[in-house]
């Protein structure tokens, strides 16, 4: 008892002593308006970080005002934990403070802050965050602060809130909106003057300055390119601390680095996002195929109509690969009814024991709801898929949209949403998508799935060249979007550790057969895997880079640069 009693007394002490420095320390800081405030800046953080290790509680918010920024700094463990995991649930890499900005012009002077840190200090870096959707601590930063773009506070004193709401443009249709924002705000702020932008990802749950930064791909994209494709122009912060704003007019190689740039060049504060008349209700129709090579040809057909007038094609055009029973059944289970499941076994299957679901929606208005139904038997008469395989539903395009939402808080409920995603995305180019089938669909996952296997096609002169996004050579490339769930049942196949080890068998087959896939979503750790995935585009990333963030301030959880002042690890959980 001696001893414990000795340790407490100890700990006690080592806190007075810490919170007596630190109280010292930040009347320097902050009453100091001397250059040596900002060099500093990092040391403080430091403090921060110790004395929450030894449990020390100095307030939930450290306020940056002499440093001009009305935002808080928090070190609340709550945040940092939060800002040290994402949706991947596979690493995890505390940050020393993180940032609830208060405007654009905080983040700039925070990264200005950084670049003026000297090197004695050991300098520290800045990631934004969204909705934390990433896979593998692309958000995180181990050595810095992590700017919490989805939350803000209103400045100090200034009596606003924060963020900014969309600004929509009913003449110019687009809308303006905050980096920050979730695309499901945009679309309920847009559908007040009857307009939505016209390309989205799977999930709405999502930031725009995210999206952006990947490329932002749903079934849309055939039609109307990846959300990259439809951005009209950008406020930037980039990693020297200077506010641009940038178009295809004006700053156009920040503005085309930047869109899928991966938050190398810099942080996403504002975009505006070309809108078009939102349609009301939706036509949601699934096929079944037994034949690879026929569900291809019909995807193929399909996304070459993007040309066509509108009654002439579909709106989305998406696919998954189907196992299992059990999948299609529970995967967006909505769309069926549980009193009629569709029943696998009593298809007929294909070799290997693998079926193909294309599903395809025709948009409409309700006043359109007489010819919509010629429109669909048209398109579908020249389609060879099972034929007592139709299944078709009806619904608001809202409904729609919001489709993985419905799914993701059935699996809420059931405990099965954070868990580790050890998802795998690929670009897999049309002229190699057989062997990927015969491969791994058929080969590498065997009889059983962990979570849904999405497959459709995309028009490469749909993505615009100019930006930091790499696709694969030919004219028409496929997603192949393994979204699997690691779940601690006691099953080895569900494990996280054989869903990983399944994941680099597919990377291994695609190497030793020659198919040059393309991670979307990529995640390497070496700067020569990076050099192979961008090709061609790798000099002028790079050249990039030494404009935009010349000291690797940006976005380090990529993995892309090291940070040129530390070394930053994040730590697998």
């Amino acid at each position: 008892m001696q001893r414990c009693h000795c340790d407490h007394h100890h700990r006690r002490r080592h806190r007075r002593s810490i919170a007596s420095a630190a109280a010292v320390y930040f009347k320097l800081l902050f009453n100091n308006n001397s250059a040596m405030m900002v060099s500093k800046l990092l040391l403080a953080f430091a403090f921060c970080r110790l004395m929450a290790t030894v449990g020390l509680n100095m307030g939930p918010a450290v306020e940056l005002s002499r440093l001009g920024i009305d935002g808080l700094l928090t070190i609340d463990p709550s945040a940092v934990e939060t800002a040290s995991i994402d949706f991947g649930l596979m690493t995890r890499n505390p940050p020393l403070a993180v940032l609830h900005p208060a405007s654009a012009d905080d983040i700039a002077r925070l990264i200005r802050a950084a670049v003026a840190t000297p090197e004695e200090y050991g300098g520290f870096t800045v990631s934004a965050r969204g909705h934390g959707h990433s896979i593998n601590g692309q958000a995180q930063t181990g050595n810095g602060v992590v700017i919490e773009m989805s939350s803000g506070v209103g400045g100090v004193d200034s009596g606003r809130d924060f963020p900014p709401p969309p600004i929509v443009s009913e003449k110019e249709m687009f809308v303006d909106v905050w980096g920050g924002e979730l695309w499901i705000d945009v679309l309920k702020s847009t559908l007040r003057y009857g307009l939505a932008p016209r390309s989205w990802t799977d999930y709405l749950y999502l930031s725009v300055g995210g999206t952006l930064s990947n490329g932002g791909i749903s079934g849309q994209a055939f039609n109307h390119g990846p959300q990259i494709s439809n951005v009209l122009e950008l406020d930037v912060v980039t990693g020297n601390g200077e506010l641009t704003t940038c178009s295809n007019e004006e700053n156009p190689d920040l503005f085309h680095g930047v869109l899928g740039g991966l938050g190398q060049f810099g942080i996403i504060t504002r975009a505006r996002i070309v809108l078009e008349q939102a349609p009301q209700r939706v036509r949601w129709i699934r096929v079944l195929y037994s034949n690879f090579t026929a569900f291809t040809r019909d995807q193929e057909r399909l996304i070459s109509l993007h040309a066509k007038p509108k009654n002439e094609k579909f709106d989305y055009v998406e696919g998954f690969v189907i196992v299992d029973e059990g999948l299609i059944n529970n995967w967006r289970s909505s769309f069926f009814s549980p009193a009629n499941p569709v029943k696998i076994s009593s298809l007929k299957k294909a070799d290997g024991g693998v079926l193909y679901c294309l599903e395809i929606t025709k948009n409409y208005h309700e006043s359109q709801s007489l010819t919509v139904d010629q429109e669909v038997e048209a398109l579908l008469k020249e389609l060879d898929y099972i034929p007592e395989s139709v299944f078709t539903t009806d619904l608001g395009y809202v409904d729609f949209l919001d489709r993985v939402h419905t799914a993701e808080l059935k699996l809420r409920s059931k405990g099965l949403w954070d868990v580790p995603h050890p998802w795998l995305n690929l670009f897999v180019p049309k002229s190699r998508i057989a062997d990927f089938d015969r491969g791994v669909f058929k080969g590498i996952l065997g009889n059983n799935t962990s979570g849904p296997i999405l497959i459709y096609p995309m028009n490469k002169h749909k993505w615009d060249p100019r930006s930091s996004a790499v696709t694969p050579d030919d004219d028409v490339f496929y997603l192949v979007a393994l979204l699997r769930s690691a779940i601690d049942n006691g099953e080895e196949t569900q494990s996280l550790e054989y869903l990983s080890n399944q994941n680099h068998q597919i990377i291994a087959f695609c190497s030793n057969e020659g198919i040059e896939v393309k991670q979307y979503l990529p995640h390497y750790t070496m700067e020569e895997e990076w050099a192979e995935h961008f090709g061609d585009k790798w000099p002028e990333f790079q050249r990039r880079k030494m404009k935009f963030d010349p000291h690797h301030i940006l976005a380090t959880g990529q993995r892309i640069f090291s940070p040129s002042k530390s070394v930053d690890m994040a730590v697998s959980r």
